[in-house]
């Protein structure tokens, strides 16, 4: 099976730092995956794969500074400063789902009610900022609407991702929903704050 998601992500637990929300904070992901019926009832089979993940978290007047030489990542409030009109922060992972699926009409899994259990397993291949148009303190746009910036480093994000997951639907489209168990920043490195997925 080919599997697609799409829908909105964010990290839960947010102190009043961390500001998100300018702009749809969404992840994608695309996954190969083995489906294997049990021989007892073929209504329910077991399914792993392997994909990639990403999740795209956007802020608000706020610069992630990933590149900071600091043991803590900062979150800085930019609203009276030069700042991005769209900024994000973006984890790219390769990912390893494993499920546990029913199929009401196994015979006819596109005219089918399916569900699913599972955990994904993640590990952090790029985390990368993006800002686009870069605004001065009031308002006007410095180099244009089509300038971008962007800059890596994955050192103060978690390596692995350990999360639960859940679908329900019928035929090809289903409902997701993902929650990541780990912290999605390093121990220490900042707010322990957990990425809720819905798609």
């Amino acid at each position: 099976h080919f599997m697609i998601q799409y829908g909105s992500d964010s990290w839960t637990n947010r102190p009043d730092s961390v500001r998100t929300g300018n702009g749809f904070s969404r992840h994608f992901n695309m996954y190969f995956m083995l489906d294997k019926p049990f021989k007892s009832n073929a209504k329910f089979s077991v399914a792993f794969g392997v994909g990639i993940g990403t999740s795209h978290i956007f802020f608000n007047n706020t610069k992630v500074d990933i590149k900071a030489n600091t043991a803590r990542l900062p979150f800085s409030r930019v609203d009276s400063t030069d700042h991005f009109k769209k900024y994000k922060v973006t984890n790219v992972y390769a990912e390893i789902p494993v499920e546990l699926r029913y199929y009401s009409n196994p015979e006819n899994p596109n005219k089918s009610w399916k569900a699913a259990l599972g955990i994904k397993v993640g590990t952090l291949l790029n985390t990368h900022t993006k800002g686009k148009n870069l605004l001065g303190k009031n308002g006007y746009s410095i180099y244009g609407p089509t300038y971008i910036q962007k800059e890596s480093e994955r050192r103060f994000f978690n390596g692995t991702m350990l999360a639960i997951t859940g679908r329900v639907g019928y035929g090809f489209i289903s409902l997701d929903a993902g929650y990541q168990i780990n912290g999605v920043l390093k121990d220490g490195a900042g707010p322990v704050m957990n990425k809720f997925s819905f798609g």
